[in-house]
């Protein structure tokens, strides 16, 4: 059993190799994508991602905001999957929040291209593997650092 889910899970979080997010598509099949890391994360309750505008999962997650994300630390052979829902964000204040130097190279018009957008993920609860065994946990609100 977890101690401290939050450190647990960061910690395995900040050493993912993978990330991968998944959806239902319209057919109501589950989908599943893989992404660069999040922009930005508060504790293991809010993920911030970057994505084009354009493409499928957005239209999906519009239609139902019900979605997981997995990190896997491959050198340990241990995972974690947050369930939650997926926000599709499109203001200014979120998409400069997680622009970074070199994203023209994804998005040529910069930080005001229509095709660049944010999806904010809100975990509810999750399911951690380590060690051949696996365990249920609750997601808190994140701690305010001391």
């Amino acid at each position: 059993m977890m101690r401290n889910p939050s450190q647990t899970i960061g910690n395995l979080i900040e050493r993912a190799s993978m990330t991968s997010i998944s959806y239902i598509d319209a057919e109501g099949y589950p989908v599943s994508r893989a992404m660069l890391p999040p922009r930005e994360r508060e504790g293991i309750k809010y993920f911030w991602f970057t994505t084009n505008t354009s493409s499928q999962k957005i239209s999906c997650y519009r239609n139902n905001p019900k979605a997981s994300i997995y990190f896997v630390d491959k050198r340990f052979f241990r995972g974690v999957c947050l369930k939650g829902t997926m926000e599709v964000l499109e203001t200014k204040e979120a998409k400069e929040m997680c622009w970074r130097e070199g994203d023209t190279m994804y998005y040529p018009k910069g930080v005001a291209d229509p095709d660049y957008c944010i999806l904010k993920f809100t975990a509810e609860k999750g399911r951690y593997y380590s060690n051949f065994k696996s365990e249920n946990f609750d997601i808190e609100e994140p701690q305010p650092e001391a």
